[in-house]
């Protein structure tokens, strides 16, 4: 059963701040009543135009609600009081302390002592509660997800199988052994809850599960939710920065967290990187990476790996010079730094003849992978700068472009691998690096596997980056017509921009990008979201580099007599051969990926605007969940409860599926 009880330690404390700060509180009603009353109701339980502030002020200290108010939230309606004075905003939050909630059942924040099904009990606020399930903040701050079983006992709940990073693994392969949903069930999906994230654009990010809890990024923000239900448990936020440039500033534009022991990892838009409390959300410390004002910003490129967060910026578009770095997890102090752009002088630098060394590019702009076992970080990088006018850059323009094998303890460099030297087409090679373990060609090799966006399927040995194998992902692919042994391509005429255009494919979208691949080691097949498109290339002259704005130098446009296709392949990484292909109906404007998992399937975004499923082995349609805008996230699947939930973000939207 419920007993409720009165806190007697918060009314002690309110005793105290009654006694100490008595005159700060008078004036502080003055205040509330002029500035916060009006949305948030006279005894601050909730108004017309805002709710209860009683749980932010039970879970967070004096200088966070402070900081609430000074910033404001401006996602959900709050304006920033900036320019407050510091004694007017003092006495403000000691009047605050003095709010409490209405003597009424049920009415956030309630203190309670829950009866539990095998004979314990637990004692805390709830966070929120329906009459299934309660979710329930104890006194060391930790989160208890609770169901409801007999009468009014509850049983504990959380996850089997967890999600704690962008692809779900070390690995990059959004692989799952999970069972559950198979081909024979996988039919039956049907969505089992929905959250909705309050004032956020069209996202981007994959959520991360870990012990139940279910965090999900919008641009400056992470929200902590029930995995079994969508009830939100906290939130962290700040104001977008003013002043920024680059693809941060987009609103929704945060890839995704990283979960490791107590805390969740996240990245600002202006290129900090936060460490949160996982089960209250407050700050535990907080690292600038870079200097946005130098056209640096960030969208969410982590690995928690060993001690360390390793973690990279976007700005390729502005001209940063490219970074990766690790920094210690328990207090976000730098260990090392790799620059993707060598100086003048260092090894790599004779790849860049004429200015633009200084503002290259070479962005680190999403996720890379590891491998314990060799202690070695795989990071993709980015475009060199400025795009699509290489004249000042003449080279192969070194790290750009790249995939990088790091130490991981000291960042140093063990190999390189270039697919697309001087890059004029914006082609990133920042998609995803998958490590597969596996006989190939009847010798055992550690394989990475990439879809680039240049059009090749690359296979190489990460223990040295020898190339095994590059072949085409699609069939409109014209810049060049191969990848020689030692891995450069092999370059057509005339396929580069010009000030007239030039029509090249792929697109500048690329044949794959920074959405999801995957590969099972049942079917031994690869599996990639293709895109059949090309564009008309154009270049102008470069632009002089300044902070605060863009850095390139052309651009692409769709060719109006081209009709683009979206196919989903699974490739046999030994001959590079689509063993089966799935066309999909659409303006070929998905960005979405692959997941597939031991219950022999295949989970995809469909260029429709639909997730859909398919037979692993053969490509057969087995399902699919239409929706009214296109994906541009990619599927994770996790087991809470003992259930398998398969979960994407679409638009503002979070979907949870379940089979039974």
């Amino acid at each position: 059963m419920i007993k409720l009880v009165p806190d007697t330690n918060f009314m002690k404390k309110l005793i105290c701040v009654f006694a100490v700060v008595a005159a700060w509180a008078q004036d502080g009603r003055a205040t509330f009543q002029t500035r916060c009353s009006g949305c948030h109701g006279t005894d601050g339980n909730g108004g017309e135009h805002a709710p209860s502030i009683l749980m932010t002020l039970a879970t967070k200290n004096d200088p966070d609600v402070a900081a609430i108010i000074r910033d404001g939230v401006p996602r959900k309606g709050m304006p920033a009081f900036a320019s407050m004075p510091a004694g007017e905003l003092n006495s403000l939050v000691a009047f605050m302390r003095t709010l409490q909630r209405p003597r009424r059942r049920g009415f956030a924040p309630v203190r309670m002592t829950v009866s539990l099904a095998d004979g314990g009990k637990l004692e805390g606020f709830a966070i929120a509660r329906t009459s299934r399930e309660l979710q329930l903040r104890t006194d060391d701050q930790k989160i208890h997800l609770l169901r409801k079983t007999n009468g009014e006992q509850y049983r504990a709940v959380t996850s089997q199988a967890d999600w704690t990073s962008m692809h779900g693994s070390f690995s990059g392969n959004r692989y799952s052994e999970l069972t559950q949903i198979d081909r024979n069930s996988v039919g039956k999906m049907a969505v089992k809850w929905v959250y909705a994230v309050p004032n956020a654009g069209r996202l981007q990010g994959t959520p991360q599960v870990h012990e139940g809890v279910m965090y999900v990024t919008n641009t400056n923000t992470v929200i902590a939710l029930d995995a079994g239900s969508g009830a939100r448990l906290w939130e962290y936020t700040k104001p977008p920065t003013a002043g920024l440039v680059g693809n941060a500033r987009s609103p929704g534009n945060n890839r995704s967290v990283t979960v490791a022991g107590e805390k969740v990892f996240m990245q600002t838009d202006h290129a900090h990187l936060v460490a949160l409390n996982r089960h209250t959300g407050q700050v535990v410390w907080d690292t600038e990476m870079a200097d946005f004002r130098k056209n640096y910003n960030a969208t969410g490129s982590l690995l928690a790996v060993e001690n360390l967060i390793v973690a990279g910026t976007a700005g390729g578009e502005e001209g940063v010079r490219g970074f990766l770095a690790a920094y210690d997890q328990q207090t976000g102090k730098e260990v090392w730094r790799f620059w993707t752009i060598p100086a003048k002088g260092e090894p790599g630098a004779e790849s860049w003849d004429g200015p633009d060394i200084e503002h290259g590019g070479g962005p680190t702009w999403l996720t890379g992978s590891y491998d314990p076992s060799s202690k070695t970080v795989y990071w993709p990088t980015g475009n060199a700068g400025p795009d699509f006018n290489g004249d000042n850059r003449k080279g192969d323009n070194l790290y750009t472009c790249s995939i990088l094998a790091l130490d991981v303890m000291t960042g140093k460099l063990k190999w390189h691998f270039q697919p697309t030297p001087h890059d004029e087409w914006d082609w990133d090679a920042v998609q995803p690096l998958v490590l597969v373990d596996r006989l190939w060609k009847g010798q055992p090799r550690k394989l990475l596997l990439q879809a680039n966006r240049n059009g090749f399927l690359y296979v190489l040995d990460r223990t040295d980056g020898k190339m095994l194998l590059a072949s085409p992902l699609v069939k409109k692919l014209t810049w060049a017509d191969g990848i020689a042994p030692d891995g450069r391509p092999r370059m057509k005429a005339n396929q580069v921009p010009t000030a007239e255009g030039s029509l090249i494919c792929p697109a500048v979208e690329g044949a794959a990008n920074f959405f999801s691949t995957s590969y099972n080691p049942a079917t031994k097949l690869f599996y990639v979201n293709t895109l059949e498109r090309c564009a008309v290339y154009t270049k102008r002259t470069t632009p002089e580099w300044q902070a605060g704005r863009g850095y390139q130098g052309g651009g692409g446009r769709r060719d109006p007599n081209d009709k683009p296709e979206k196919i989903l392949r699974a490739f046999d990484i030994e001959t590079g051969k689509a063993v089966w292909e799935l066309p999909q109906e659409g303006p070929g404007d998905t960005w979405t990926g692959t997941l597939t998992t031991a219950g022999g399937i295949v989970i995809f975004g469909d260029d429709g605007g639909a997730l859909a499923a398919a037979d692993a082995a053969t490509g057969k349609r087995l399902w699919s969940f239409p929706f009214t805008e296109n994906l541009h996230t990619s599927p994770m699947t996790y087991m809470f409860d003992n259930k398998q939930y398969v979960s994407i973000v679409n638009g503002s939207v979070v979907y949870t599926f379940g089979a039974e």
